[in-house]
């Protein structure tokens, strides 16, 4: 049966190139000497296969101090080459955490930071994403002639004008294949899962049926004592009004998970929406193919796991097997996903010519509950906060790069690194050239992880909350300072998280501004609980002098304003670009199902 193709159909156009090769004339005469043979091409560097949880704390993984989920294979990384013990991301969010891996470059730069509340892209036909103006590394890989494939999440848009233009596609930044997930895994994508537009559903559905509901009741009885003299045109015009709020929540209901959760085989509709049985296998089977397919040829793997956002779910050889519920069987299967790509790197003899990055795109989500209030999130060990937020726990995640006869096993490096720095890392090693024209924040990791280096090349790191600077940090002698220009209100008040919101938000009365800004030593407090005073710390002015410095000489890079990809306008769900399966005459029915997807 053939896969059904997303709406409108794009047709591919195939050319065809045709060799004439000529043999020469044979002669009486001897031949010539045969030309010396060309020396054997050069790889242009090492093979890739970068690893990147969802929502996966500092504190998951075995490596990192958790002795109640099995990782393995996480650990084997951990076990044979370096683990960094201060690596971050440069946002505690998904969409612009990813923005920032992939170009290297704060997510502010590119306009992947949102001005409003809402930092991440919803719907998949929004028309905000990663612009096509910006670099990745993969776009730069591609021409050194590496294979470049990214297997599993994307999350930084689809298209920009029409739903055929695919402007924010993978395959337009680089990639040469795309088997994944365009925007994010949400509970409304997997049935009985629950919803994240709770406080939405109550704010703008069942607070104003209350309302019309109670103002037609009341209106109904007053009329019936006699007390007024209601014409029947308001009866009707009330009862439409909730016929248009309970009829337009039903319909996104019923169609927000078709229309927002599906898989893509590179430009085409593969699953709508996603079958999650079995989805981890797909991928790393995907992932597993792409490696069988390039032994001979310098590569760059992606591996994006679904895992462990919410909705979870495991395979039935995971389900209920771990000691953590929901969340540990997601992790403990994508352990065992990781385990496959390093066992075919074994078999495959790549293992020596291969660096591989695993890390998590932020923190894991302290406000994460099940439908019955147990804890669907993960463990950011000691520090404070998590996803959404500036704290170590959002932003400190798990790093580890393995690459053998080039770094050292069971190496530990504490010094502040970021998840951009995998940018310049890559493009280096590769042989590609460095953009001239733009600011790359990140820096080479090499020094450091080959030990010609001892401490971190970023002084000072900045930490954004969507496009909002939020702290600064410096790495000055045995201390790290970390001066927060505002922190959120937590709730209810003495949790570790915006319990109320199910996330933090950056801006207006959600936070508390920090005139002078709230100052920690993470060398000295790494769980952010003692915010020091000029009484308990004599450098404390100055200190905060050097790094509100900082702060306005990094302001002065950032140049004129870029288009905010996240505003309200680029959010909003848009019917013209919305991907739908061609197999139902109807477009919003946008089932199709294709138990195995084929190029």
């Amino acid at each position: 049966m053939p896969r059904p193709q997303p709406r409108p159909l794009l047709v591919p156009a195939f050319a065809i190139i045709l060799c004439a090769i000529s043999t020469p004339t044979a002669t009486a005469e001897a031949p010539p000497p045969a030309a010396e043979a060309p020396p054997p091409a050069k790889r242009p560097g090492p093979n890739f296969v970068l690893i990147m949880a969802d929502d996966l704390g500092v504190g998951d993984p075995g490596c990192y101090g958790n002795h109640t989920l099995r990782t393995p294979h996480i650990d084997r990384l951990a076990r044979e080459g370096a683990k960094l013990t201060q690596h971050l991301a440069a946002s505690p969010l998904c969409t612009p955490s990813r923005a920032a891996f992939l170009t290297g470059r704060y997510a502010v730069r590119s306009g992947m930071a949102a001005h409003g509340i809402v930092g991440v892209f919803l719907f998949s036909a929004s028309s905000g994403g990663l612009p096509p103006s910006e670099v990745t590394f993969a776009e730069l890989l591609r021409g050194r002639g590496y294979a470049t494939a990214l297997v599993g999440k994307w999350h930084l848009g689809l298209s920009c004008h029409h739903a055929a233009d695919f402007c924010h596609h993978p395959l337009r930044h680089g990639f040469t294949r795309f088997l994944g997930t365009p925007t994010t895994n949400l509970r409304d994508c997997l049935p009985g899962a629950g919803t994240v537009f709770s406080t939405l559903r109550r704010l703008f559905v069942e607070a104003p049926l209350g309302v019309l509901g109670a103002g037609l009741l009341t209106l109904a009885l007053a009329r019936w004592a006699g007390l007024v003299r209601a014409p029947p045109w308001t009866f009707a015009v009330m009862a439409a009004m909730m016929a248009v709020v309970g009829g337009s929540y039903l319909i996104f209901h019923l169609y927000f998970r078709p229309t927002n959760c599906f898989l893509m085989d590179d430009f085409t509709i593969a699953q709508q929406p996603t079958n999650y049985s079995g989805l981890t296998q797909k991928l790393v089977g995907e992932a597993r193919d792409f490696l069988r397919s390039h032994t001979a040829t310098p590569f760059l793997l992606f591996l994006s796991f679904i895992h462990v956002h919410t909705a979870h779910f495991a395979g039935p050889g995971f389900r209920g097997q771990s000691r953590h519920g929901a969340y540990g069987d997601s992790v403990e299967e994508m352990d065992w996903g990781v385990g496959q790509i390093l066992d075919a790197l074994d078999e495959l003899g790549l293992t020596n010519d291969t660096l591989v990055y695993f890390t998590s795109d932020h923190g894991a989500h302290m406000e994460e509950l099940g439908k019955h209030g147990e804890r669907h999130g993960g463990s950011n060990g000691i520090f404070r906060g998590g996803k959404g937020n500036n704290f170590e726990g959002g932003v400190r995640v798990p790093g580890l790069v393995r690459w053998p006869g080039m770094i050292a096993p069971g190496l530990e490096i504490e010094e502040p690194t970021s998840n951009m720095d995998v940018f310049p890392t890559v493009v280096r090693l590769a042989g590609a050239e460095m953009p001239r024209d733009r600011v790359i924040d990140g820096r080479d990791l090499m020094p450091l992880l080959s030990g010609d280096a001892q401490h971190s090349e970023h002084d000072f790191l900045f930490h954004y909350c969507n496009a909002y600077l939020n702290a600064v940090r410096w790495r000055n002698g045995s201390s790290v300072w970390k001066a927060f220009y505002f922190t959120p209100n937590f709730s209810p008040e003495g949790a570790n998280g915006c319990f109320d919101k199910h996330l933090c938000f950056c801006h207006g009365h959600y936070v508390t501004r920090h005139d002078p800004p709230l100052l920690f030593d993470l060398a000295r407090d790494p769980s952010e609980r003692q915010p020091l005073t000029p009484e308990a710390e004599p450098r404390y002015h100055e200190v905060l002098r050097v790094m509100a410095d900082a702060a306005r000489a990094h302001a002065a890079t950032l140049g004129p304003a870029v288009p905010d990809q996240l505003s309200l306008a680029n959010l909003a769900w848009k019917p013209w670009l919305q991907l739908c399966c061609a197999s139902r005459p109807h477009a919003l029915a946008c089932h199709c199902a294709a138990d195995e997807h084929a190029r």
